[in-house]
């Protein structure tokens, strides 16, 4: 039975334990083992640091075992996917996983922006810094939409129905 990594910043949800199984029985329901980070045992007795690298040890292990990880890059905190998640998508895809990504909204980058957040300058867009505004058509930077086989508009399941 494949195994599917489920990455996303669902872990930081008040509700992150009911939602890791409800995404680990989908995974069943397709004919998959979902694997969820916060299904890792560890320690929190110890300091944060380490507590941190239990935790970072714990879900590359789990990437590692994975043939495929599913990533919710939909925005977190901002206009952009959880960092942590964009990082687990990189690593799978260096080590030669399949990575899928979801998300509820597939409109270009750009499209994320007001008009009252973004300017034009001789056919591009910037920001109120100053700096480019990515406009290559994709809902994410190009180094994570390019590193994925598919963003499918939707959620956790749509991607199970695809796979």
């Amino acid at each position: 039975m494949k195994k599917i990594y489920i990455a996303g910043p669902d872990v930081f949800e008040e509700n992150s334990i009911e939602i890791g199984k409800e995404l680990v029985a989908l995974c069943k329901k397709y004919g998959y083992e979902g694997l969820y980070p916060l299904d890792n045992v560890v320690d929190f007795s110890q300091s944060k640091h380490k507590i941190a690298k239990d935790i970072f040890d714990a879900n590359v292990a789990m990437i590692q075992k994975a043939d495929i990880v599913i990533a919710n890059l939909n925005p977190f905190r901002g206009k952009e996917a959880d960092s942590g998640t964009v990082w687990e998508c990189g690593f799978a895809y260096g080590l030669g996983k399949e990575v899928y990504g979801y998300m509820q909204e597939t409109k270009a980058y750009i499209e994320n922006f007001a008009e009252d957040e973004k300017f034009e300058r001789e056919g591009y867009f910037v920001d109120d810094k100053e700096r480019l505004i990515e406009d290559f058509a994709h809902p994410v930077n190009l180094m994570i939409a390019c590193c994925v086989k598919e963003i499918v508009k939707g959620g956790f399941e749509d991607v199970l129905k695809r796979l």
